[in-house]
């Protein structure tokens, strides 16, 4: 865990908390200390929450939770340095697809305070949410038939 302080404009201090590869930022630090531990990570702060398999957990549950529909779960632990796991699941239309995308990444960020990031929720065919250890691809089943992703992937983590 990396602490890093430092006195900006108005001698505002902000903390910086290294979780994994990823930085957040806590601008509130030195404010109010109570006000800055609400808005710490959980994983800064020492929890064990922001694990792999908590994250892996908690995107199960909430793809169980918004009826995502042949959900594939691939380890990719020491096989690419992309992502740890990754998870392949279906919406049954465009609505429950981004649906299930803003659901999953706003429990990711309000229980292990992780943002993650997302690319297609416009259109919502196929949407790519990267949550650091985790990648998890919805799709629309003609979609996900059409790009195959588990064929591309499962054959390297069964094969390794």
């Amino acid at each position: 865990m990396l602490h890093y302080h430092r006195l900006g404009a108005g001698a505002m201090k902000a903390a910086c908390y290294k979780e994994g590869d990823r930085l957040s930022l806590n601008q509130n630090a030195g404010q109010d200390t109570n006000a800055a531990a609400d808005q710490t990570p959980a994983s800064a702060r020492g929890g064990a929450t922001s694990d792999k398999a908590g994250l892996l957990a908690l995107i199960l549950k909430v793809l169980d939770d918004m009826k995502a529909e042949e959900v594939v779960q691939i380890d990719l632990t020491g096989k690419t340095s992309l992502t740890d796991a990754m998870v392949i699941c279906s919406g049954r239309s465009s609505r429950q697809v981004a649906a299930i995308a803003d659901r999953l990444a706003e429990d990711v960020k309000r229980d292990l305070g992780i943002l993650c990031k997302s690319e297609g929720k416009e259109t919502g065919d196929w949407v790519l949410i990267d949550a650091g250890d985790v990648i998890v691809h919805i799709f629309r089943p003609e979609v996900r038939e059409f790009y195959q992703l588990e064929k591309m992937w499962q054959p390297m983590a069964a094969g390794a």
